[in-house]
């Protein structure tokens, strides 16, 4: 249960959380007025937000590379972005914010508009800095909340641009990793703590590329626990290893706990798996492979293409 609660936390603080258009108080008539508002209809309620905001804080790290896809630089992101590889030299300049906890460090950059996961712990305080919108992570696909974002930016043109330059990318590889996959099972798998974790469809780490856009195999027991149960994830031991293990797995160490990841890597059930005998084992980053947002799932899929066209 707390492996459960720490994943909801890291990536989504799921959760449910009062309507953040009370309370703005005299801290939110601080930030900087952009003059035409609109209404916006978050899983928090109806936020009152700037129809085109000019400072905006992004308290969830997921979301980050959403704006920076947009064409909008963010005036302060969590410490975790900034240190996702995918977003080098796209996010210099903006301020650290750490974890996002901190309401002080965020009234600082006056914004106008802040983004948090729901459940976030002091999603009240930030109401009262500025309209918050706060996201249900994983409610949307990240299709779909991209689009969203555009609509609460006015960037919906730009938002419709991206998925469609996506797309055609998609396209463009699906036929070649289908010709060198087959059949093929494929697993993306984190070494923890506590066992280890197979990802699904929609939780990072490549999942909405190799399940969702090239429609590959799971084994079948990933199949119904992470991605038919909807759940994204599965959590097992690691004497369990070899039902989880496809053909080729993409891996790397859990990022956010000191655990060893030789624990499970130099194990002989690891050791002994078809995928790591064959060399069909790849490695992910794992400061950046736990984000799905569009600048890092262009990044995943160059690096996903090439691994499963070019290996042998």
């Amino acid at each position: 249960m707390t492996v459960i609660i720490f994943i909801m936390v890291l990536l989504t603080a799921c959760g449910t959380s009062g309507n953040s258009k009370q309370g703005q108080d005299s801290a939110q008539a601080d930030a900087p007025q952009t003059g035409e508002t609109v209404v916006y209809k978050a899983a928090n309620g109806d936020i009152t937000i700037p129809k085109n905001p000019q400072r905006i804080v992004v308290a969830a790290s997921s979301y980050v590379g959403d704006f920076l896809a947009l064409g909008i630089k963010p005036v302060g992101v969590t410490s975790d972005a900034l240190e996702n590889p995918f977003f080098k030299g796209k996010v210099d300049g903006i301020a650290d914010i750490g974890d996002g906890q901190s309401v002080e460090k965020v009234l600082d950059l006056r914004p106008d508009l802040i983004i948090a996961f729901t459940g976030t712990e002091n999603l009240d305080q930030l109401s009262k800095v500025a309209p918050t919108v706060a996201i249900a992570y994983g409610k949307k696909n990240y299709k779909e909340e991209l689009l969203e974002f555009g609509k609460m930016t006015n960037k919906e043109a730009e938002a419709q641009a991206w998925i469609a330059a996506w797309d055609k990318k998609i396209a463009e590889s699906k036929s070649k990793v289908e010709a060198a996959v087959g059949s093929k099972t494929v697993s993306i798998l984190n070494p923890y703590a506590k066992g280890i974790y197979a990802f699904g469809h929609n939780y990072g780490r490549g999942g909405e590329i190799i399940y969702g856009e090239f429609k590959l195999k799971a084994p079948p027991i990933v199949q119904k626990e992470a991605i038919d149960s909807g759940q994204g994830w599965a959590n097992l031991s690691l004497e369990k290893l070899p039902e989880y293990a496809g053909d080729y797995i993409f891996t790397c160490p859990w990022f956010g706990d000191s655990a060893d990841p030789e624990v499970v890597y130099g194990s002989a059930l690891w050791k002994g798996l078809p995928a790591v005998k064959a060399n069909h084992v790849f490695q992910l980053d794992p400061k950046g492979a736990l984000y799905n947002d569009p600048i890092s799932l262009e990044a995943q899929l160059a690096f996903i293409t090439d691994k499963l066209t070019q290996t042998p």
